[in-house]
């Protein structure tokens, strides 16, 4: 009877538990999808950007097409490597990999894919059990499931920008509904 008992409760227990590691799973499959389709996306916009436009502010005060883009890839790494992958920050003063500097059209485009790739892996490796761990998210309180999210809204938010700068330049965007 004792074995019964056990087994029962084992069985209850993981009849409550496996729906929501594959929910857990899914969400990682479903964002790593949609991660992909928004890099694909991305490229297309800088690629149709011509270089000599990469410099190209709406405003004095504005971020460059280029500092857009860029500023895309540095977000990434902040979000994943080290907000939710503990490692330090990198020194913006000094550290120009993920920054404009003086990077050309193909350079920034392989800098941004690159960092598409190394925060996909990272999202691929992530421990699922940690989404509800809690932390700071300059003065929020948000859980690492809100963080992944906060990160594709910044992405399509600079994307945007990037997309209205095509306009402003008289070039027409990528449609974007082929990368939904």
């Amino acid at each position: 009877m004792k074995h019964f008992k056990i087994l029962c409760t084992t069985l209850l227990f993981l009849s409550l538990t496996s729906p929501i590691l594959a929910q857990e799973h899914d969400f990682i499959k479903d964002y790593l999808e949609r991660l992909e389709q928004s890099k694909k996306y991305l490229i297309l916009v800088a690629e149709t950007m011509p270089e000599d436009a990469y410099h190209f502010k709406a405003s004095p005060e504005s971020m460059s097409f280029a500092e857009h883009l860029m500023h895309i890839s540095w977000a990434m790494d902040w979000h994943c490597q080290t907000l939710l992958g503990n490692r330090p920050a990198r020194d913006w003063d000094t550290d120009n990999e993920l920054k404009v500097h003086d990077k050309s059209k193909k350079e920034m485009i392989a800098t941004i894919d690159k960092t598409f790739e190394k925060t996909m892996q990272f999202i691929t490796a992530f421990d699922t059990k940690q989404f509800n761990d809690r932390l700071d998210y300059l003065g929020l309180n948000r859980n690492k499931r809100q963080i992944l999210l906060l990160l594709t809204d910044h992405i399509t938010h600079h994307r945007a920008q990037m997309l209205v700068y095509l306009r402003l330049n008289g070039i027409k965007p990528p449609r974007y509904v082929l990368y939904q």
